[in-house]
Order: structure tokens, then C-alpha cells, then sequence
């Protein structure tokens, strides 16, 4: 009994010892450490085309040769995001965006600088083959205040609301993700509509 005894004392530590020594399993290589969509506080960068449909003169007076109206008028438009998302559907961002209109000749052209709040929700979402939701289509709109120049051509202040389809990629780069949208515009006291599309690129903290 005292040898089975002094055999057990001996080999409980050597069974502890082994299991000390026992190598820690090691993580899958293959496992994703950092999710690949990332989602938070962004900003994003948009450029594109902005095209009125009618261009009316506000100051008629101030205005002489550009009639009551100069036609449709185009030209470039760019535009800031600032933002967060609200899970992965629904992100609120606040937006400035400056367009260089173009007009018949006897209007010339304008500048509209608008800034306000914009609201996106994704209606549409695709999984890439690891199951990371990637690709969205989401329906957004935007308002805000909006002061054109020069003064009284195609008037002074205003409120521009605009919405639209938009499609957004999540690259493989993790903060970064790329798109595209198209927008209805409407600048409310001028009463002139519009169309915006423009390419879209955003970063995420």
C-alpha cells in the first residue's frame, strides 16, 4: 500500500507538469481578425454632374438681358459628407455641396452652395462569398440651405431638396467604399428643378 501510495504522490505533479507543458491550440490563420466592413463615423467625397431644367430670373431689373428665363442649364458639382452610421442599414451625415451652372448666353452662368442634412437608407444588401454584406442599394434625400451667386440672377437664398437611387460598394481596402447616385433636385423659391448623378467615394473610422 505505501508503494502505491508514493507511486500516486510522484505522479500527480508529473501529470500537472505535462499539462502545463501541453502546447495552447493556435487560431486559425484563415479567421478574420478585423471585420471587413467597417462602420462608424466617415466622411466621403462626391463629383459629379448637376443639370437645371429651367433657370428663371429673379431680379429681372438687376437682369435686364438674361429675359425671364436662360433654358436648362448644366455643369459641374461637388459635394462633402460628414457622418455616422446607424447600424448597417441607415447612416445620417451632414453635406455641403457647390455647383457651376451654365446657361444660355444672354443668362451666362451661376454658382448654387447649399449645405443641410442627409439621410441614407439601404432597401438592398448582397453578401460577398464570406458572408460580409458588401454591396447595398439605398434611397436617400437630402435638404438644406442654399444661397446662389451672383445675386438675383437666379436668386439669393433658397432651400434645395433633393433625393434619390444610390448603389455602394465596400471594398476589400476595409475603410473605403465606392458608388454611385442619382438624384431628383428642386430649389423650392426659385421653383426649378433639376438632376444630379455623380460618383461617390467614403472612408471609415
Amino acid at each position: 500500500m505505501k508503494r502505491i501510495l508514493a507511486a500516486l504522490a510522484l505522479a500527480v505533479p508529473l501529470l500537472a507538469g505535462a499539462q502545463d507543458a501541453a502546447p495552447t491550440l493556435q487560431q486559425d490563420p484563415r479567421a478574420p481578425r478585423f471585420g471587413d466592413v467597417e462602420r462608424g463615423f466617415f466622411i466621403g467625397f462626391e463629383a459629379g454632374y448637376l443639370g437645371m431644367l429651367d433657370t428663371p430670373v429673379a431680379d429681372p431689373a438687376k437682369f435686364p438681358t438674361a429675359g425671364t428665363s436662360g433654358g436648362s442649364a448644366g455643369g459641374l458639382v461637388v459635394g462633402l459628407t460628414m457622418g455616422v452610421d446607424l447600424g448597417s442599414r441607415v447612416s445620417v451625415a451632414l453635406f455641403g455641396q457647390g455647383g457651376n451652372e451654365k446657361a444660355n448666353a444672354n443668362y451666362g452662368a451661376f454658382s448654387l452652395l447649399s449645405t443641410g442634412l442627409d439621410l441614407r437608407v439601404s432597401v438592398i444588401g448582397e453578401k460577398d462569398r464570406n458572408g460580409w454584406d458588401r454591396f447595398f442599394v439605398y434611397l436617400h434625400g437630402r435638404g438644406g440651405y442654399a444661397k446662389s451667386f451672383p445675386t438675383g440672377l437666379f436668386g439669393d437664398t433658397d432651400t434645395v431638396v433633393q433625393g434619390g437611387l444610390g448603389l455602394e460598394y465596400y471594398t476589400q481596402l476595409r475603410h473605403f467604399s465606392v458608388g454611385f447616385a442619382g438624384d431628383y433636385v428642386y430649389a423650392t423659391k426659385a421653383k426649378a428643378s433639376g438632376v444630379a448623378v455623380y460618383p461617390t467615394i467614403r472612408y471609415t473610422f
